[in-house]
Order: C-alpha cells, then structure tokens, then sequence
C-alpha cells in the first residue's frame, strides 16, 4: 500500500499546537508482503538513528514491521521542516519506491469541528434535510466526511463539502450521521447528530371485561376497559383524545381515561367505563396524533353494545387433517366467532419452528392461512388462537389443524450412464430417499417402451435389476419409476457400448516438417481414455477438413491388438498444403458401433516459430503455465469427471472443449469465500521469437487461439493480457469478454506481432456470485495470422508468407489416399 504518515503529540499535550519543547511522534505505516524497509528525510538530509540527537527512529514492538515511528524530542526551530517517510521492497516484483510527506510547523494542529445542527432532528417524511459540518482547526486543512452508522448513506445524499442533504427523507433514512475530519494530526475530530422521521402505525384495540371478577362477558352493573395502542415515533410527541358516538369525551369519575399504562407497551390509551349501565352503549373512538403535525392521525372505532361478545374458535370438520401435494396452494381455516372478531394468531404447535413467511407468528384477520407451494417440510400441526388485539382481553381461545403434504419419492440417481461391453453384465439399482405416503410404493423397470419389470417395495428401500449378458438389443435407456399417491420418482441409466474419446496429446513437442516447398506433414498424436472399459477398439475413422469447409474426407486406421491404459498413438498426415489449417477428427471404433470423438486444429508452423504450442491442461504441469503471486486466488484444473458432487449447479462447463468428461479444463472457482471483483490470474510459459530480420519492415505474425466457457448468471469478466519480455511492468490488453454466454465453448483467436520474446496472463475475474464460473481449455499459439472467418476459405491471408495457395478438391482427394499411418 501507498505509505501513510500520521502525527501525534506526547500523551498529556494540553495545548492544540505544537510549541517548543514538546514531544511529537511521526508514524509511517504501510502494509506489504513482503515487509517494508523504511527511511526517513528531512528535507534532503537522510535521517538515521544516532546522527541526530534530538531524533529517534523505532519500531514499536507490536507492529510486526508495520510501523517506523520518527520521534522528535523537544521540538527545536530546526525541526519545522518537510518531513518524507520512504517504503522500499527493494524493487520485489518491479514495485518501485513510495514517498509520502509531511509539513510540521508551530501551527501543525489536529482537526476540530462544529456541527450546525440541532441534536436529535425530528422531521415530518418527505421533507428536505440538511445538515452542515464545519472545520473550527485543524492545520493542514482537514478533510471532511460524513458517516453513518449501521449502514451506508441514503443514494438520493447530495455531498457539497462538508453539507449533506438527503432531499425527500423517507423512514428508512432514519439514524445516527456523523461528520469525520481528519488530516493525519492527532486523531480523527467526529460529531454526530441523529435524525428521527416522525411515524404513526399498527393502531389496535382491545376490551377486558370486568378486570376484577375475571368475567368473559360484558354485563352491566360492572366495569369494562377499552385499551387503544398505536407505534409512533418519536414516542414521546404522542397525544391521545377519545370520543363517544363522535363527541369529545372527558376523564371523570366513571369515564376515567389513562393516557400510559404501565402494565403494557408504550404508546397505550385506556378507558375504564365503571358501573356500565344501558346508556353507555355506543362506538367509542381514540384517536392518535403527533404534537408536531403533519403526519395524519389513525383514529380506531370501537363498539360496545348488548351484542359485544367473546370469541369462540372452531375448525370446520373438513379442514383437519388437510391432505395435499408438494407445490399446492392451500387454506388452513379457522372459523371465529364473536362481537367484535379478534385477529387469529398462526403458529407451529408441533415444533418450535417459523411459519412459512419466516415469522414465529402470523397475523391473520379472517382466520384462514394461505400458504403457496407448499412443501414436505410444512407437514405437521398448527395452532390458530385469538389474540387480544382487536377483541376481548381474554384467556385465548385456541384449536389445532393438521397439514399433511404428500410428494413424490425422491431417488437416485437421477441420471446414470453405464458403458459397458457385449458379453458383460450390469445392475442398475434405484433407491427411494424420501417419500409420503410410504405404504403404497411400486416399482416399474422399463426399456424405452417395453416392460421389464415391476414389483411393491416391501422393507427394502432399493430396487435392482441386472442384465446378465449384454447384446446388441440390451443397450438403450432403462427407467426406473417408483410410484405413490402423489406421483413417481425416476431413476434413468443410459446403457451403452460407445467407446470413451481419445485425448490428444498436445503437452509434448509436435514436429512439423516440410516435405516439399508447398506440401508439409505432421505427426499425429493421442492416447485413449479407458481403452478397457467396454469392447476392444477395433479402428479410428480418421475425418479431415480444411478450417473454415463444410465436408469432411474420413478414412478407417486400423487398429491391431489392445491398446493399453496411457499409450501414445501416433499418425503421420502428409500431402498437407500450407499454410493451411486443418480441423482433424478422430473416433474409436468398437463392436458397438461409433465411441465418443474428439476434435483439434492443426496448422503449418513456420521455420522461425520453430514448434507450435498446444496446451489442452491434460498433464500435471500445466504445460508450465504458473500462477500470478499478485491476484486473489488461483485457476483450478479439473475434469467433469473429478468434479466435486457438491459443485455449484447452472454454472462452468460439463465436459471439456472436446465434449470428453475425463478431460482437463483450468477454471476459476468463484464459490464462498471468493467476492465479487477478486481476480485469479494465470501466467504462460516465456515464448522465444525468432530475432527480428533487420532488412524486414515487420515482425512475425502469430496466431493467438484459445476456447472460453463463460455460463453462469453471475458471470464477471475474462481478460488476456500480452507481456513483453524487459517490460514486466506493462501488460497490453489483448482480448476481453464479460457477461454469460451460455452453456458452450467458444473460441477466441488473435493476431499478434510481437518484437521479441513474450508472456501470456488469462485473468478471470470474480462476477456478483456464486454461478459464475469461467474455464478456458486448448491454447494454442502458431506462426501466421489466423484465418478470418468472414472471407472465403480460398482466400485467406497470412501476414508470414503473402497469398495463400488455392485448395481444390484434387488435392485433398490425393491427400486422403496416400494417408499412412503409425502407432
């Protein structure tokens, strides 16, 4: 980090300035890895510890190295003077050298400040405030900040200054701001203020019956208390009226009105009517208002009469047990009855857990509760009871309703696939994880349409089904279906012979040689992914196309005994014309038909390159490619097979660019405790270029080619960097993309002329969340400008060797008959 120097006077300094014969410490921090080394001028005259009587120069022990503190002892005039720290980590990746400086004078002085604000503000929402921070000291001139706590300032905060305005204030903008100045002397100079938004909510009535004698009913002759509540802020602005059938009413020896009860909450208005007698029947209303105006009153009617009585609580016969499936909308009802209603409380009777709304109770005013997509977890008991609120203040009337949530079983796996040869045999099994009702479970084995199999689940949880000598007829798509009331549950296993995909081998040096002036070969390399899993691999089918065309010339290579687990396989193409690039394919042949293929791009390297460079991240090296020390966190190599079962889904790819599950991919992993904006960077290997031709007027031309998978909704962004050798400082963008592009692999392809030896950096940065994992795969680098893709394949430029020979169909005819082959 940038040096920062903060100064501070000796403890017990009385006096804001710094006057002679004081103390003052000037501390130097700055955080690195590894640890700073410091200095100290002033002036032009270098400071050390010892040459200056009155300087000292440590470290204080806690700081780890942190920290270089120059103390100055009884301040002399000689001392008012610049002062600058010096950070060196001794040029550790080309980081050169950080100076910070400081003025110390006899007017040198912490900050101070005066808030010209009332404290606390009380305002009506939607009004415009301001508030106006004001520096009273402070040398070098403090800059001011304002804070708030408990979170960030409101968006619509205008900031001129040291004045602050929030213009139309809402209740969310409510709380504690406060106003920082700093200027490194001394501490921090801070004043706050707080800001209440005035509010009235959640009016509520109720009504006790005869306080004394415990009575449900209202009688004459005896006492009933009529309690108001409301929420208002600030609390103490809150006034009560109360009014019967419209008229202002008065307290009085048998109307005694209470504005706060101290057996309930704030915000609470009672009214005790003694001796009830026939004539105060009526609508009593208390009304709530704020003495500062302009927030309108809630006002809450109440009806006392003959006809006021307690509630009563039922549960319609029909309504419990309540039986539904997963993912229904459903009504658990409560019938209540009662002058007035009160509302209904929902909650779990069963267990201690929240409703589905999150809430350990919910509100409910016509007692029914409707809950939407309900789950399996929302089984069990629920309690609705009255509550005092809006009804009698009496002991709460209560019932129960059971919810039962039928859903379909739950298996695994849900998808499988088995290759297997013909001959061999295999079992598939099917298990049941979780299902209601589980009395009636039934199993269906199917062969695309055709039944195999079904039986009823006795004890077991599983169901097998083995076939015991693969045929041609065997291989296809089984089902499992476990059924109940509410639905199946599948497990699906795609049986099949194909052979796995060859990988092919990039990792090592490929030769290109040059037969003839227009012709050259190349040397075919691959070895194949579990050779001995299914059927013996009998042949390749060899498919050849020139980049950019649409038909593909194939041929059959034999193949002559096993082939053994991570043997090398090679074939030589001739009769290739440069300069151009040819897409090669290549797919295992067995008893059961065509295995999985697998596609590369191959292309004439000129005699300057020397090689072209493939890397597809199959080795443990990583063809050299290192991880950048600077960034966050680092690529990860992986394959779909190897991939975690916990991986996050809808997001990175699900096999390699060859569409191979065994292959390798490098990936960025963006899971917690990754945040958004961290970046992992990857670094190539140092690629030689030829020495410039100092007749020539431009540099070599190369091809830059890579594949991306960018899928995820929280994708960051991918960016390629070109690093030239004696400048490991600059890093030139070379190409960038950002956002989701779905689930498949693209590719990227650059012209790059670079004058001397050069690095490639992938940098992968971290997108808003956890579903946006970045891989990269197939990096290539090859001499001549990449073909365009917009202009005729015939017609391709290259910047290494001017106009490209014409493909006709005659010479890929004579290629594809003289191919030879080699293992």
């Amino acid at each position: 980090d940038d040096p920062i120097v903060t100064v501070h006077q000796s403890i017990g300094e009385a006096k804001e300035q710094f006057y002679y014969e004081k103390t003052v410490f000037l501390r130097c921090v700055a955080n690195s890895n590894p640890p700073v080394r410091y200095s100290w001028r002033r002036g032009q005259e270098v400071l050390l510890q010892g040459s200056d009587k009155g300087v000292e120069i440590y470290e204080p022990f806690f700081t780890q190295g942190e920290t270089k503190i120059l103390k100055l002892k009884n301040l002399r005039p000689q001392d008012y003077a610049n002062y600058s720290c010096i950070a060196s980590v001794r040029n550790v990746c080309s980081i050169p050298d950080k100076m910070v400086s400081f003025r110390l004078s006899n007017r040198t002085a912490p900050p101070s400040i005066k808030l010209l604000v009332d404290d606390p503000i009380v305002v009506n929402p939607g009004e415009a405030i301001t508030l106006v921070c004001v520096t009273t000291g402070g040398e070098p001139g403090p800059s001011l900040t304002w804070v708030r706590s408990g979170g960030a300032l409101p968006e619509k905060t205008v900031l001129n200054g040291g004045t602050l305005t929030i213009p139309a204030i809402g209740a969310a903008d409510a709380g504690t701001y406060s106003c920082i100045a700093n200027n490194n002397v001394g501490n921090p100079a801070k004043k706050s203020t707080n800001i209440i938004v005035r509010a009235l909510k959640k009016g509520r009535f109720w009504i006790t019956p005869d306080p004394y004698h415990k009575d449900d009913n209202i009688q004459i002759g005896r006492e009933v208390k009529i309690s108001c509540q409301v929420e208002a802020i600030p609390p103490e602005e809150l006034t009560f009226s109360w009014f019967k059938n419209g008229r202002p009413l008065r307290s009085s020896e048998r109307m005694v009105i209470t504005q706060t009860d101290p057996d309930v909450s704030p915000g609470t208005t009672n009214l005790d009517i003694i001796d009830l007698k026939f004539t105060d029947f009526g609508t009593y209303t208390c009304v709530a208002a704020l003495k500062g105006g302009g927030i309108s009153d809630i006002s809450i009617d109440v009806n006392i009469s003959s006809s006021t009585v307690p509630p009563n609580l039922t549960v319609p016969q029909e309504k419990s047990p309540l039986v539904t499936r997963e993912g229904d909308t459903i009504e658990l009802q409560c019938q209540v009855t009662g002058k007035p209603k009160p509302i209904i409380l929902w909650s779990r009777a069963d267990k201690e857990v929240a409703m589905p709304d999150g809430a350990m109770q919910t509100e409910s005013y016509d007692g029914i509760l409707r809950i939407v997509n309900v789950s399996r977890e929302m089984t069990g008991t629920y309690r609705c009871q009255t509550s005092q609120y809006n009804g009698f203040n009496v002991k709460p009337r209560e019932a129960l309703v059971q919810l039962i949530v039928q859903y379909p079983p739950a298996v695994e796996p849900a998808f499988l696939e088995i290759r297997q040869g013909q001959g061999r045999s295999v079992t598939m099994s099917c298990r049941v994880l979780r299902a209601y009702p589980t009395r009636v479970l039934t199993y269906e084995w199917r062969l695309g349409g055709r039944l195999l199999r079904s039986g009823q689940f006795d004890l077991q949880d599983s169901t097998d089904y083995t076939v015991g000598s693969l045929a041609r007829d065997s291989y296809g798509l089984y089902n499992c279906n476990i059924i109940n009331e509410a639905g199946a549950g599948r497990c699906s296993f795609l049986v099949t012979g194909k052979a796995y995909a060859p990988e092919f081998y990039y990792d090592t040096y490929n030769p290109l040689w040059q037969n003839r002036p227009r012709v050259y070969s190349y040397s075919l390399q691959w070895t194949q992914m579990n050779p001995s899993a299914v059927d013996r691999i009998l042949a390749y089918r060899l498919g050849i196309r020139q980049a950019g065309q649409q038909r593909w010339w194939e041929q059959e290579i034999s193949v002559n005994g096993n082939i053994q687990k991570g043997e090398l396989i090679t074939y030589n193409l001739t009769e290739l014309i440069k300069p151009e690039a040819y897409e090669v394919r290549l797919t295992p042949i067995t008893r059961f038909g065509e295995g999985d293929s697998t596609i590369r791009v191959i292309k004439y390297s000129g005699k300057n390159f020397g090689r072209e460079f493939h890397c597809g991240f199959e080795d443990g090296n990583i063809c050299l490619f290192t991880q950048d020390d600077t960034d966050n966190f680092d690529w990860t190599k992986q394959s779909t097979a190897t991939r975690d079962t916990k991986y996050t889904p809808n997001t990175g790819p699900n096999a390699d660019r060859t569409g191979s599950k065994e292959g390798f991919y490098m990936y960025i992993e963006t899971s917690r405790p990754r945040l958004e904006g961290e970046k992992a960077r990857l670094v190539s290997p140092v690629f030689s270029v030829a020495p410039k031709n100092p007749y020539g007027a431009t540099n070599t031309a190369y091809c830059f080619s890579f594949y991306y998978h960018m899928y995820g909704q929280h994708i960051g962004s991918l960016n390629v960097y070109l690093r030239l050798k004696g400048q490991t400082a600059i890093e030139n963008p070379l190409w960038s993309s950002s956002g989701n592009k779905g689930q498949h692999w693209n590719q990227a392809r650059v012209n790059i002329n670079p004058p001397t030896s050069f690095q490639l950096i992938f940098e992968g940065i971290r997108g808003p969340g956890i579903e946006g994992d970045i891989a990269i795969d197939d990096v290539s680098i090859v001499e001549g400008e990449c073909m365009k893709s917009d202009q005729p394949a015939n017609n391709l430029r290259s910047g290494a060797v001017g106009t490209l020979s014409h493909i006709r169909l005659l010479p890929l005819l004579i290629l594809m008959s003289v191919l030879s082959h080699q293992r």
